[in-house]
């Protein structure tokens, strides 16, 4: 039988959970059913020399808007492409490769072409979701990665029937719990024996940084040797160094760009915080319990769905630097507590969350889909007992900082 030659198709090659969810994911394809690469629209990035070294092709497709004249050029390409190689399944990621991918894959006559929404709409415009919801009609399947974003969508109009959820997996073996490394602290610039709260996150106002800065100005006074640690990257990073050094955290909070080291970090971290505002199913979270990082993360999303509430961790409102705070200073002063949760997220994450298993879920939907059958839902053993709904974020702050975000796009496409 000869193999599926699968597209999978992205905006960018960045280190964010998206990016490693699909170079992870490449990877994991069982080869002998699956002839697999990649595509995107930005070109560059960590993750490319990731997917390039595993022997996987990168297609590129540079575009600086989403219509046009150099737009439809690239589209032509991206065609000429599909019908040339004889493609089946293009999967394509995210608003932007959706609205690019999805049409001119139906077009040309591709078996198989799924959209992946990997987020809750928070980042996007009421046009913005009505485009993506029309091109989302022409795919074959939804693909989503939690049940919160599936209500999402259905709250939105789209066909239920058509959604499918398959939450993220995460390469248990590379995340794993390490002893603690003095030379990697060392290098870090964190003392050998400090209490380490780390912050793996690309660096935009989704994302909620700056809380977990306000919740560290009072740890420090509480807690006199914690460091911090932000690993990431993006446009608000100038700004949050302003607001670390405004609340007087030097020495105390250590910025990187996004590493591929994250693995060895989270595994030397005493508390490991995701503060966002906005999400689906961050990889961060699955990647910080297998790791075996004590966990502190905003209810936002699918976080309920997998993080089980004072068993695996623990689940603040968003928005709120005083509950994180206590809830960071509750694992601290507890190590015991926090080392019993992080063993029972890690037991989780390995039982449920492997990316061999994800794999083959991803494989046995495609299959299904190609002999027109209905794919399985998800796994309701994959929820914790009692899923808490996610907590609302009000709307004007949320309304803020997607003006913020976008505001930061526009700036950055300009250059």
């Amino acid at each position: 039988m000869p193999r599926l030659k699968v597209l999978q198709f992205l905006t960018c090659l960045d280190v964010g959970g998206t990016e490693r969810h699909v170079a992870t994911l490449a990877r994991a394809l069982d080869p002998k059913r699956f002839d697999v690469r990649v595509a995107c629209m930005r070109g560059g990035g960590p993750l490319s020399e990731v997917i390039e070294g595993a022997g996987l092709p990168i297609e590129r497709y540079p575009i600086s808007r989403l219509w046009g004249p150099a737009t439809w050029r690239q589209q032509r390409r991206f065609g000429a492409m599909l019908r040339k190689e004889r493609i089946d399944i293009v999967h394509a990621y995210g608003l932007y490769a959706i609205v690019f991918a999805v049409p001119v894959a139906r077009l040309v006559g591709t078996r198989l072409v799924i959209a992946s929404i990997r987020d809750n709409g928070d980042p996007w415009t009421r046009a913005h979701r009505r485009v993506q919801r029309w091109v989302c009609r022409l795919a074959h399947g939804i693909l989503t990665n939690a049940a919160e974003v599936r209500r999402r969508l259905q709250e939105d109009g789209y066909r239920d029937d058509a959604i499918a959820v398959i939450r993220n997996g995460v390469d248990v073996e590379r995340f794993r719990p390490r002893p603690r490394d003095p030379v990697l602290r060392r290098n870090l610039g964190v003392p050998a024996d400090a209490p380490l709260v780390v912050c793996v996150s690309r660096l935009n106002p989704l994302k909620g940084v700056d809380y977990a800065l306000l919740a560290a100005a009072r740890l420090v006074r509480r807690f006199p040797d914690v460091h911090f640690l932000i690993i990431g990257d993006g446009a608000e990073r100038r700004p949050l160094e302003d607001l670390s050094r405004r609340l007087g955290l030097e020495g105390r909070v250590g910025f990187t760009r996004m590493r591929l080291d994250v693995p060895e970090i989270l595994a030397q971290a005493a508390v490991s915080i995701m503060p966002s505002i906005s999400e689906a199913l961050p990889n961060t979270l699955l990647e910080s319990m297998a790791a075996g990082a004590p966990l502190v993360a905003t209810r936002v999303g699918g976080a309920s769905e997998v993080l089980e509430h004072g068993v695996s961790g623990l689940l603040v409102p968003p928005c709120d630097p005083h509950a994180l705070e206590l809830a960071i200073a509750r694992l601290l002063a507890d190590p015991d507590q926090a080392a019993l949760m992080a063993a029972t997220a890690r037991a989780r994450v390995v039982e449920h969350f492997s990316v061999e298993r994800k794999a083959l879920e991803t494989a046995a939907f495609y299959e299904a889909l190609l002999l027109g059958r209905k794919p399985l839902g998800d796994d309701p053993g994959e929820e914790v007992g009692s899923v808490l709904p996610a907590a609302a974020v009000p709307a004007g702050p949320l309304e803020r900082r997607r003006r913020q975000l976008w505001d930061v796009e526009r700036r950055e496409s300009a250059r």
